[in-house]
């Protein structure tokens, strides 16, 4: 089953085509890595595929949803982790997951509020304002509020970024863990080695362009070096 379909997919900034002619394909159960050098493409593909930016040109389907047409409707049914953690500097942790749950609608979700206080350990930053906390314990923040409402697809931007080994490696496994259990999570990262670890498939990008996508291939940093490299060469 295809959650996220994407045809024909550009953007553009001027004369810089940050997304370049892009189709791809991602199904039901994946953990999709998004993967490519700085400046490749891969936040502007989030923000187009989640509805924050219009594309030039393409068309996007998530969930089934027209993004182009109800981008509201797709933010909606997905979770989010945007590439730098921005929580309202004047809530606290806890104030601010009580406000994404509010806007959200939901009920009876405390005790997951609680459940990952303990699974990320922040549970001491929990009355701490957003804008007093180290930039690892946002961005334990952003995770939680990405997946409180349990959703059958996130979009993941650089999630381990700030995060020290043993939080990286609970994230890790709840990504598993999570695709195990019939969710997709599409993932853009430039940590090749978690990449090659955790992902079903992927895709690189450069400048915009696709060069693969398939299952990762063994050695993947050297298969990406070698990809990007002969682009550049072409």
């Amino acid at each position: 089953m295809v959650l996220i379909d994407v045809k024909n997919l550009s953007k553009e900034y001027g004369p810089v085509k940050a997304v370049d002619n892009l189709s791809l394909q991602v199904n039901k159960g994946e953990l999709f890595g998004l993967l490519g050098p700085n400046g490749s493409g891969k936040t502007t593909m989030i923000k187009c595929l989640t509805g924050q930016i219009k594309p030039t040109a393409g068309n996007m389907h998530v969930l089934g949803v027209d993004v182009l047409k109800d981008p509201i409707r797709v933010r909606e049914l997905i979770g989010i982790i945007p590439e730098q953690e921005n929580p309202p500097s004047f809530l606290t942790a806890e104030e601010y997951l009580h406000f994404v749950a509010g806007i959200r609608k939901l009920k009876g979700y405390e005790k997951e509020l609680d459940r990952w206080f303990k699974l990320l350990d922040f549970e001491d930053q929990r009355t701490i304002l957003c804008k007093d906390l180290s930039r690892g314990t946002r961005q334990k923040l952003m995770f939680t509020q990405a997946f409180l409402h349990k959703p059958t697809l996130a979009f993941i931007d650089e999630p381990l970024i700030n995060l020290d080994p043993l939080v990286q490696r609970t994230i890790k496994d709840f990504l598993l863990d999570y695709v195990k259990k019939g969710n997709t999570i599409f993932m853009a990262t430039h940590i090749l080695e978690n990449a090659e670890e955790v992902c079903t498939n992927v895709c690189i990008l450069n400048k915009g362009q696709l060069l693969y996508q398939g299952k990762p291939k063994k050695n993947l940093e050297d298969f990406f070096v070698k990809a990007v490299q002969h682009a550049k060469n072409t």
